[in-house]
């Protein structure tokens, strides 16, 4: 047998070990998968503390109709320190918005991702200092990751729209005028006064940081600019067409879109952005993206490598569960 022969018949060998491994791993895939994801939540995390009555309150529920213009929620895990000049900036522009219009109604939820930090001290002396009708902590027992807590967060909300901020206050946060603005040209409202048009809509809009793309890759070393452009080809390959950044942590959905979007959510670590995106396309919920001001702050809980790979699997196993039926899409 010659050469030529030999290797012909070791590429078909594991051509055909690699279709059956395949094929093996999409059927247990089907038979293990639940299609729809389940949440999990302790029965102490279904209130937070009202400081004015000394109880435990319920939180309210995201199948429930808005009563609030604005529900922003906080995804924080260890944040005592980068959490307050946030809460400051959001708080501040938000008490300006009610001064100029006094109908307006707006609530923070910071999340606590079981921190192990002062992260709940520090978000419960601003519920004592402006009370738990404008900002609510909810304190998860364990970590489920910063999809998990977004998506535990956004179930609880009371808005017509909903904005996730992160906890770092990287986005300056009077930017949430330009993606009000995008809104409210896709709705052709008023989001901050049309309270049941704006809720029962479909739209996304999304903050971008991809203008600032150039200046960071001067910042950057290489290899962590070969892991960026690694991420975003996976990105375009697995999930998302069309979003020059999934990532950015600053992101508005109507109530009826969040109801969609975060009701077939099932990542809950790093990339859970890019599925959310990825459902919303789907379901063909529009999306815009805006480019916002954005700042590195210290602190950051990503790690460059392990992360991104992480992140990089996560896509992958998206595509493929939804390719092949094991996960599926329900509209709300």
């Amino acid at each position: 047998m010659g050469v030529f022969s030999h290797l012909y018949y070791v590429f078909v060998y594991a051509a055909i070990t690699t279709l059956a491994g395949f094929v093996a791993v999409v059927i247990l895939l089907l038979k293990f998968t639940k299609p729809y994801p389940t949440v999990e939540r302790f029965k102490e995390e279904e209130t937070f503390n009202d400081p004015q009555t000394k109880s435990r309150k319920r939180f309210y529920h995201l199948e429930q109709s808005a009563v609030v213009h604005l529900s922003v929620i906080v995804p924080a895990y260890n944040e005592e320190e980068r959490l307050p000049p946030m809460l400051d900036e959001a708080i501040e522009f938000l008490e300006k918005r009610t001064q100029q219009q006094p109908s307006y109604k707006y609530e923070i939820i910071v999340v606590s991702d079981g921190s192990k930090d002062n992260t709940v001290n520090v978000a419960e002396k601003y519920v004592e200092k402006y009370g738990c009708e404008k900002i609510r902590c909810l304190e998860l027992i364990k970590n489920r990751g910063k999809g998990g807590a977004v998506k535990l967060g956004i179930l609880s909300c009371r808005g017509s729209s909903i904005l996730f901020a992160d906890a770092d206050g990287a986005s300056k946060f009077e930017d949430l005028n330009k993606l009000e603005t995008a809104l409210n040209e896709l709705l052709k409202c008023n989001s901050n006064t049309e309270l049941e048009l704006t809720s029962n809509s479909l739209a996304v809009v999304i903050g971008s940081r991809a203008h600032l793309e150039k200046e960071s890759l001067a910042k950057r070393s290489l290899f962590r600019n070969i892991l960026m452009y690694g991420f975003h080809f996976l990105v375009w390959l697995f999930t998302v067409k069309g979003i020059k950044d999934t990532q950015c942590g600053f992101k508005l959905f109507t109530r009826q879109a969040a109801r969609n979007c975060f009701g077939s959510l099932h990542v809950n670590r790093w990339a859970f952005d890019a599925e959310l995106l990825y459902i919303a396309q789907k379901l063909n919920i529009p999306i815009v993206e805006i480019p916002v001001r954005w700042t590195e702050i210290d602190g950051s809980k990503v790690t460059p490598v392990l992360s991104w790979i992480q992140m990089g699997c996560d896509l992958a196993i998206i595509w493929l569960k939804y390719k092949i039926g094991a996960w599926k899409m329900k509209r709300a």
